[in-house]
Protein backbone atom coordinates (compact mmCIF):
# COMPACT_ATOMS: atom_id res chain seq x y z
CA UNK A 1 0.00 0.00 0.00
CA UNK A 2 2.86 2.43 0.76
CA UNK A 3 4.23 1.93 -2.80
CA UNK A 4 0.85 2.68 -4.29
CA UNK A 5 0.60 5.85 -2.26
CA UNK A 6 4.01 7.02 -3.53
CA UNK A 7 2.87 6.56 -7.17
CA UNK A 8 -0.43 8.32 -6.52
CA UNK A 9 0.87 11.93 -6.96
CA UNK A 10 2.61 10.95 -10.17
CA UNK A 11 -0.62 9.54 -11.57
CA UNK A 12 -2.46 12.69 -10.50
CA UNK A 13 0.10 14.91 -12.26
CA UNK A 14 -0.15 12.81 -15.42
CA UNK A 15 -3.93 13.08 -15.41
CA UNK A 16 -3.72 16.84 -15.00
CA UNK A 17 -1.27 17.15 -17.90
CA UNK A 18 -3.49 15.04 -20.13
CA UNK A 19 -6.41 17.23 -19.23
CA UNK A 20 -4.45 20.35 -20.13
CA UNK A 21 -3.41 18.88 -23.46
CA UNK A 22 -6.98 17.83 -24.25
CA UNK A 23 -8.27 21.26 -23.35
CA UNK A 24 -5.64 22.79 -25.64
CA UNK A 25 -6.82 20.65 -28.53
CA UNK A 26 -10.43 21.58 -27.94
CA UNK A 27 -9.53 25.24 -27.67
CA UNK A 28 -7.53 25.11 -30.91
CA UNK A 29 -4.15 25.75 -29.28
CA UNK A 30 -1.13 24.79 -31.38
CA UNK A 31 0.54 21.55 -30.39
CA UNK A 32 3.68 19.81 -31.51
CA UNK A 33 2.98 17.90 -34.71
CA UNK A 34 4.97 15.55 -36.94
CA UNK A 35 7.08 17.22 -39.65
CA UNK A 36 5.16 18.17 -42.77
CA UNK A 37 5.58 15.72 -45.61
CA UNK A 38 7.94 17.12 -48.21
CA UNK A 39 6.33 17.85 -51.57
CA UNK A 40 7.64 15.61 -54.34
CA UNK A 41 9.86 17.47 -56.74
CA UNK A 42 10.42 16.48 -60.38
CA UNK A 43 13.70 15.01 -61.40
CA UNK A 44 16.22 17.42 -62.87
CA UNK A 45 16.40 16.85 -66.62
CA UNK A 46 19.93 15.80 -67.62
CA UNK A 47 20.09 14.91 -71.29
CA UNK A 48 22.52 14.43 -74.15
CA UNK A 49 22.01 14.21 -77.89
CA UNK A 50 23.44 11.29 -79.86
CA UNK A 51 23.99 12.64 -83.36
CA UNK A 52 25.02 11.23 -86.72
CA UNK A 53 28.60 12.03 -85.64
CA UNK A 54 28.14 9.54 -82.81
CA UNK A 55 27.25 6.64 -85.10
CA UNK A 56 30.70 4.98 -84.79
CA UNK A 57 29.85 4.50 -81.11
CA UNK A 58 26.18 3.61 -81.55
CA UNK A 59 26.78 1.11 -84.35
CA UNK A 60 29.21 -0.98 -82.32
CA UNK A 61 27.39 -3.05 -79.71
CA UNK A 62 30.19 -3.01 -77.14
CA UNK A 63 30.95 0.69 -77.47
CA UNK A 64 27.27 1.55 -77.28
CA UNK A 65 26.79 -0.39 -74.06
CA UNK A 66 29.91 1.17 -72.55
CA UNK A 67 28.64 4.64 -73.48
CA UNK A 68 25.23 4.02 -71.88
CA UNK A 69 26.90 2.67 -68.74
CA UNK A 70 29.18 5.70 -68.54
CA UNK A 71 26.31 8.16 -68.99
CA UNK A 72 24.26 6.38 -66.34
CA UNK A 73 27.17 6.49 -63.90
CA UNK A 74 27.58 10.22 -64.54
CA UNK A 75 23.95 10.85 -63.64
CA UNK A 76 22.28 11.44 -67.01
CA UNK A 77 18.62 10.46 -67.35
CA UNK A 78 17.75 11.29 -70.99
CA UNK A 79 19.25 10.11 -74.29
CA UNK A 80 18.15 11.72 -77.55
CA UNK A 81 19.40 9.53 -80.43
CA UNK A 82 18.90 10.75 -83.99
CA UNK A 83 16.43 8.67 -86.01
CA UNK A 84 15.47 11.04 -88.85
CA UNK A 85 18.23 12.88 -90.67
CA UNK A 86 18.79 13.88 -94.28
CA UNK A 87 15.48 12.40 -95.39
CA UNK A 88 16.52 8.96 -94.11
CA UNK A 89 15.46 6.84 -91.14
CA UNK A 90 18.38 5.78 -88.94
CA UNK A 91 16.61 2.57 -87.94
CA UNK A 92 15.04 -0.33 -89.91
CA UNK A 93 12.01 1.66 -91.05
CA UNK A 94 9.35 -0.17 -92.98
CA UNK A 95 7.62 3.17 -93.56
CA UNK A 96 10.61 4.77 -95.25
CA UNK A 97 11.50 1.72 -97.32
CA UNK A 98 7.92 1.07 -98.43
CA UNK A 99 7.72 4.66 -99.68
CA UNK A 100 11.03 4.14 -101.52
CA UNK A 101 12.72 6.93 -99.58
CA UNK A 102 15.73 4.71 -98.98
CA UNK A 103 16.95 1.45 -100.45
CA UNK A 104 18.97 0.34 -97.43
CA UNK A 105 18.30 -0.71 -93.86
CA UNK A 106 20.34 1.06 -91.22
CA UNK A 107 21.86 -1.48 -88.83
CA UNK A 108 24.85 -1.88 -86.53
CA UNK A 109 28.21 -3.40 -87.31
CA UNK A 110 27.10 -6.71 -85.81
CA UNK A 111 23.85 -6.62 -87.79
CA UNK A 112 21.86 -5.42 -84.81
CA UNK A 113 18.92 -3.04 -84.64
CA UNK A 114 20.69 -0.03 -83.11
CA UNK A 115 17.58 1.70 -81.84
CA UNK A 116 16.09 -1.41 -80.23
CA UNK A 117 19.32 -2.22 -78.41
CA UNK A 118 19.85 1.38 -77.30
CA UNK A 119 16.33 1.60 -75.86
CA UNK A 120 16.84 -1.68 -74.03
CA UNK A 121 20.29 -0.69 -72.72
CA UNK A 122 19.04 2.71 -71.59
CA UNK A 123 16.01 1.28 -69.84
CA UNK A 124 18.15 -1.26 -68.01
CA UNK A 125 20.18 1.63 -66.59
CA UNK A 126 17.22 3.86 -65.79
CA UNK A 127 17.66 6.25 -68.73
CA UNK A 128 14.78 7.33 -70.92
CA UNK A 129 15.56 7.00 -74.63
CA UNK A 130 13.65 9.60 -76.64
CA UNK A 131 14.36 9.32 -80.40
CA UNK A 132 15.07 12.64 -82.05
CA UNK A 133 13.55 13.60 -85.42
CA UNK A 134 16.41 15.96 -86.19
CA UNK A 135 15.49 17.14 -89.69
CA UNK A 136 11.76 17.57 -89.10
CA UNK A 137 10.36 19.18 -92.27
CA UNK A 138 13.86 19.81 -93.65
CA UNK A 139 15.59 17.65 -96.29
CA UNK A 140 18.64 17.81 -98.57
CA UNK A 141 17.72 18.81 -102.15
CA UNK A 142 19.34 15.65 -103.54
CA UNK A 143 17.60 13.26 -101.12
CA UNK A 144 15.17 10.69 -102.57
CA UNK A 145 12.44 12.32 -100.49
CA UNK A 146 12.94 15.70 -102.15
CA UNK A 147 13.48 14.22 -105.60
CA UNK A 148 10.47 11.89 -105.54
CA UNK A 149 8.02 14.42 -104.12
CA UNK A 150 8.75 17.80 -105.63
CA UNK A 151 5.14 18.86 -105.13
CA UNK A 152 5.58 18.43 -101.38
CA UNK A 153 8.15 21.24 -101.23
CA UNK A 154 7.23 24.76 -100.32
CA UNK A 155 8.88 27.89 -101.72
CA UNK A 156 9.71 31.53 -101.15
CA UNK A 157 7.85 34.40 -102.81
CA UNK A 158 10.35 34.50 -105.68
CA UNK A 159 10.05 30.75 -106.26
CA UNK A 160 13.18 29.71 -104.38
CA UNK A 161 13.23 26.21 -102.91
CA UNK A 162 16.32 26.20 -100.72
CA UNK A 163 17.70 27.94 -97.67
CA UNK A 164 20.96 27.84 -95.75
CA UNK A 165 21.22 25.78 -92.58
CA UNK A 166 23.82 24.13 -90.37
CA UNK A 167 23.43 21.14 -92.69
CA UNK A 168 24.11 23.22 -95.80
CA UNK A 169 21.54 23.99 -98.49
CA UNK A 170 18.20 22.37 -97.73
CA UNK A 171 14.64 22.27 -99.02
CA UNK A 172 11.52 22.37 -96.86
CA UNK A 173 8.64 19.94 -96.91
CA UNK A 174 5.37 21.84 -96.83
CA UNK A 175 4.07 21.34 -93.25
CA UNK A 176 0.54 22.28 -94.39
CA UNK A 177 0.18 19.46 -96.92
CA UNK A 178 -1.71 16.35 -95.70
CA UNK A 179 0.82 14.06 -97.43
CA UNK A 180 3.72 15.57 -95.52
CA UNK A 181 1.86 15.42 -92.23
CA UNK A 182 0.97 11.78 -92.89
CA UNK A 183 4.60 10.85 -93.59
CA UNK A 184 5.82 12.41 -90.35
CA UNK A 185 2.95 10.83 -88.42
CA UNK A 186 3.64 7.37 -89.85
CA UNK A 187 7.34 7.58 -89.02
CA UNK A 188 6.72 8.82 -85.49
CA UNK A 189 4.08 6.21 -84.71
CA UNK A 190 6.32 3.51 -86.14
CA UNK A 191 9.04 4.41 -83.63
CA UNK A 192 6.58 4.69 -80.76
CA UNK A 193 4.61 1.53 -81.53
CA UNK A 194 7.21 -0.88 -82.90
CA UNK A 195 10.24 0.22 -80.89
CA UNK A 196 8.49 1.21 -77.68
CA UNK A 197 10.37 4.49 -77.37
CA UNK A 198 9.90 6.52 -74.20
CA UNK A 199 8.84 9.44 -76.35
CA UNK A 200 9.71 11.52 -79.39
CA UNK A 201 11.68 14.73 -79.72
CA UNK A 202 11.29 17.52 -82.28
CA UNK A 203 13.81 20.33 -82.54
CA UNK A 204 14.02 23.67 -84.34
CA UNK A 205 13.51 21.98 -87.72
CA UNK A 206 9.92 20.98 -86.97
CA UNK A 207 9.27 24.44 -88.32
CA UNK A 208 9.37 26.57 -91.44
CA UNK A 209 11.57 29.59 -92.20
CA UNK A 210 9.27 32.59 -92.44
CA UNK A 211 10.30 33.27 -96.06
CA UNK A 212 8.53 30.07 -97.13
CA UNK A 213 4.87 29.28 -97.69
CA UNK A 214 4.33 30.99 -101.05
CA UNK A 215 3.74 27.75 -102.98
CA UNK A 216 0.40 27.33 -104.81
CA UNK A 217 -1.03 24.88 -102.26
CA UNK A 218 -0.41 27.14 -99.25
CA UNK A 219 -1.47 30.26 -101.13
CA UNK A 220 -4.81 28.62 -101.99
CA UNK A 221 -5.26 27.46 -98.40
CA UNK A 222 -4.59 30.94 -97.03
CA UNK A 223 -6.95 32.50 -99.57
CA UNK A 224 -9.66 30.01 -98.57
CA UNK A 225 -9.25 30.89 -94.87
CA UNK A 226 -8.91 34.65 -95.20
CA UNK A 227 -10.29 35.64 -98.59
CA UNK A 228 -7.02 37.26 -99.66
CA UNK A 229 -3.57 36.40 -100.94
CA UNK A 230 -0.62 36.00 -98.56
CA UNK A 231 1.10 39.33 -97.83
CA UNK A 232 4.19 40.10 -99.87
CA UNK A 233 6.04 40.75 -96.63
CA UNK A 234 6.90 37.38 -95.00
CA UNK A 235 7.17 39.19 -91.64
CA UNK A 236 3.53 40.34 -91.71
CA UNK A 237 2.19 39.47 -88.22
CA UNK A 238 -1.08 37.95 -89.42
CA UNK A 239 0.70 35.85 -92.06
CA UNK A 240 3.26 34.68 -89.48
CA UNK A 241 0.52 33.75 -87.03
CA UNK A 242 -1.58 31.90 -89.59
CA UNK A 243 1.34 29.66 -90.54
CA UNK A 244 2.51 29.19 -86.94
CA UNK A 245 -1.02 28.24 -85.86
CA UNK A 246 -1.22 25.64 -88.62
CA UNK A 247 2.04 24.03 -87.47
CA UNK A 248 0.79 24.07 -83.87
CA UNK A 249 -2.45 22.37 -84.91
CA UNK A 250 -0.54 19.59 -86.66
CA UNK A 251 1.77 19.04 -83.71
CA UNK A 252 -1.22 18.86 -81.38
CA UNK A 253 -2.82 16.14 -83.50
CA UNK A 254 0.49 14.29 -83.68
CA UNK A 255 0.94 14.45 -79.90
CA UNK A 256 -2.56 13.09 -79.39
CA UNK A 257 -1.82 10.20 -81.76
CA UNK A 258 1.41 9.38 -79.90
CA UNK A 259 -0.30 9.38 -76.51
CA UNK A 260 -3.18 7.27 -77.80
CA UNK A 261 -0.71 4.73 -79.22
CA UNK A 262 1.54 4.66 -76.16
CA UNK A 263 0.17 6.27 -73.00
CA UNK A 264 2.97 7.81 -70.98
CA UNK A 265 5.18 8.49 -73.99
CA UNK A 266 6.80 11.93 -73.80
CA UNK A 267 6.61 14.72 -76.34
CA UNK A 268 9.94 16.51 -76.06
CA UNK A 269 10.71 19.77 -77.88
CA UNK A 270 14.05 21.52 -78.30
CA UNK A 271 13.49 24.84 -80.11
CA UNK A 272 15.50 28.04 -80.26
CA UNK A 273 14.70 30.90 -77.88
CA UNK A 274 11.15 32.07 -78.31
CA UNK A 275 11.47 35.37 -80.22
CA UNK A 276 13.71 33.70 -82.79
CA UNK A 277 11.63 30.51 -82.97
CA UNK A 278 8.32 32.29 -83.48
CA UNK A 279 9.29 35.22 -85.67
CA UNK A 280 11.85 33.49 -87.89
CA UNK A 281 10.82 29.82 -87.76
CA UNK A 282 7.03 30.00 -87.22
CA UNK A 283 7.41 27.84 -84.10
CA UNK A 284 5.03 29.04 -81.40
CA UNK A 285 6.43 26.76 -78.71
CA UNK A 286 4.96 28.86 -75.91
CA UNK A 287 1.54 27.72 -77.14
CA UNK A 288 2.84 24.15 -77.36
CA UNK A 289 3.57 24.36 -73.65
CA UNK A 290 0.33 26.14 -72.69
CA UNK A 291 -1.87 23.76 -74.67
CA UNK A 292 -0.28 20.66 -73.15
CA UNK A 293 1.31 19.49 -76.40
CA UNK A 294 4.82 19.27 -74.92
CA UNK A 295 5.86 17.25 -71.87
CA UNK A 296 9.37 18.67 -71.70
CA UNK A 297 11.18 21.68 -73.12
CA UNK A 298 14.88 22.07 -73.91
CA UNK A 299 15.69 25.54 -75.21
CA UNK A 300 18.79 25.73 -77.39
CA UNK A 301 21.05 28.50 -76.08
CA UNK A 302 24.43 27.84 -77.67
CA UNK A 303 26.31 30.92 -76.52
CA UNK A 304 30.14 31.14 -76.29
CA UNK A 305 30.20 32.89 -72.91
CA UNK A 306 28.20 33.20 -69.71
CA UNK A 307 27.24 36.87 -70.17
CA UNK A 308 25.34 36.21 -73.40
CA UNK A 309 23.88 32.97 -72.02
CA UNK A 310 22.37 33.97 -68.69
CA UNK A 311 19.72 36.48 -69.82
CA UNK A 312 17.84 33.72 -71.65
CA UNK A 313 17.31 31.74 -68.45
CA UNK A 314 15.05 34.34 -66.87
CA UNK A 315 12.84 34.94 -69.89
CA UNK A 316 9.13 34.91 -68.89
CA UNK A 317 8.22 32.12 -71.31
CA UNK A 318 11.04 29.91 -69.95
CA UNK A 319 10.02 30.45 -66.35
CA UNK A 320 6.37 29.93 -67.27
CA UNK A 321 7.25 26.62 -68.91
CA UNK A 322 9.22 25.59 -65.81
CA UNK A 323 6.03 25.85 -63.76
CA UNK A 324 4.21 23.48 -66.13
CA UNK A 325 6.65 20.87 -67.47
CA UNK A 326 10.25 19.69 -67.13
CA UNK A 327 12.35 22.48 -68.60
CA UNK A 328 16.05 22.61 -69.42
CA UNK A 329 18.50 24.76 -71.32
CA UNK A 330 20.61 23.07 -73.97
CA UNK A 331 24.34 23.71 -73.67
CA UNK A 332 26.97 23.31 -76.37
CA UNK A 333 29.53 20.89 -74.95
CA UNK A 334 31.79 21.44 -77.93
CA UNK A 335 32.35 20.95 -81.63
CA UNK A 336 35.29 19.58 -83.57
CA UNK A 337 36.42 23.05 -84.59
CA UNK A 338 35.26 24.81 -81.41
CA UNK A 339 35.94 22.97 -78.13
CA UNK A 340 34.13 24.09 -75.00
CA UNK A 341 36.08 24.36 -71.72
CA UNK A 342 34.78 22.25 -68.87
CA UNK A 343 34.70 25.32 -66.62
CA UNK A 344 32.22 27.08 -68.92
CA UNK A 345 29.96 24.01 -68.97
CA UNK A 346 30.02 23.97 -65.16
CA UNK A 347 29.17 27.68 -64.96
CA UNK A 348 26.21 27.25 -67.29
CA UNK A 349 24.91 24.25 -65.37
CA UNK A 350 25.15 26.20 -62.11
CA UNK A 351 23.28 29.12 -63.71
CA UNK A 352 20.56 26.72 -64.89
CA UNK A 353 20.12 25.23 -61.44
CA UNK A 354 19.93 28.65 -59.82
CA UNK A 355 16.77 29.20 -61.89
CA UNK A 356 15.28 25.75 -61.48
CA UNK A 357 16.28 24.51 -64.94
CA UNK A 358 17.79 21.24 -66.10
CA UNK A 359 20.48 20.79 -68.74
CA UNK A 360 21.04 18.95 -72.01
CA UNK A 361 24.38 18.75 -73.80
CA UNK A 362 24.95 18.89 -77.52
CA UNK A 363 26.43 16.41 -78.22
CA UNK A 364 27.75 13.04 -76.92
CA UNK A 365 31.14 12.95 -78.71
CA UNK A 366 32.08 16.39 -77.40
CA UNK A 367 31.28 15.56 -73.77
CA UNK A 368 34.78 14.24 -73.20
CA UNK A 369 36.41 13.47 -76.57
CA UNK A 370 36.61 16.92 -78.18
CA UNK A 371 37.33 19.18 -75.23
CA UNK A 372 40.47 21.15 -74.42
CA UNK A 373 40.99 18.97 -71.33
CA UNK A 374 41.94 15.26 -71.34
CA UNK A 375 38.94 12.88 -71.48
CA UNK A 376 39.59 11.56 -67.96
CA UNK A 377 39.54 15.09 -66.58
CA UNK A 378 36.31 15.93 -68.38
CA UNK A 379 34.61 12.73 -67.19
CA UNK A 380 35.61 13.49 -63.61
CA UNK A 381 34.43 17.07 -64.02
CA UNK A 382 31.07 15.97 -65.39
CA UNK A 383 30.60 13.58 -62.47
CA UNK A 384 31.33 16.38 -60.04
CA UNK A 385 29.10 18.99 -61.66
CA UNK A 386 26.14 16.67 -62.24
CA UNK A 387 26.18 14.85 -58.92
CA UNK A 388 24.13 11.71 -58.14
CA UNK A 389 20.91 11.21 -60.03
CA UNK A 390 17.66 11.38 -58.08
CA UNK A 391 14.77 9.05 -58.72
CA UNK A 392 12.04 10.52 -60.88
CA UNK A 393 9.29 11.47 -58.47
CA UNK A 394 6.68 12.99 -60.74
CA UNK A 395 4.73 15.74 -59.03
CA UNK A 396 2.92 18.90 -60.12
CA UNK A 397 3.49 20.05 -63.67
CA UNK A 398 5.19 16.83 -64.76
CA UNK A 399 3.50 14.45 -67.16
CA UNK A 400 4.52 11.11 -68.56
CA UNK A 401 6.56 9.89 -65.58
CA UNK A 402 6.57 6.36 -66.88
CA UNK A 403 5.85 4.52 -70.09
CA UNK A 404 4.42 1.03 -70.66
CA UNK A 405 6.78 -1.95 -70.83
CA UNK A 406 9.07 -2.31 -73.83
CA UNK A 407 7.44 -4.31 -76.65
CA UNK A 408 9.36 -7.05 -78.44
CA UNK A 409 11.77 -5.68 -81.07
CA UNK A 410 10.39 -5.44 -84.61
CA UNK A 411 11.26 -8.26 -87.00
Amino acid sequence: MAGLNRRGPLRWIALVLCGVLLAGVLAGLPLLSPPAKAQAQPEELRGVWLTANDMPVLRDRGRMQAAVDQLAELGFNRLYPVVWNGGFAYYPSRVSEARQLQDFTFRGLQGQDILAELISAGRNRGLKVIPWFEFGFMAPPESPLAQRHRSWLTQTRDGGLTSSSAAGRVVWLNPFRPEVQQLITDLVLEVVNDWGADGIQFDDHMSLPREFGYDPFTTALYRKDTGKDPPANPEDPAWVKWRADRITAFLERLAQAVRAARPGALISISPNYYDFAYKLQLQDWRQWVRRGIADELLVQIYRPDLDSYQPHLSRPEVQEARQRILTAIAVMSGQRNRPTPLSLMAQKLAANRARGLGVAFFYFESLWSLGPEPPTERIAGLAQMLGPRRQELGGPGVRGASAPPLPPPPP
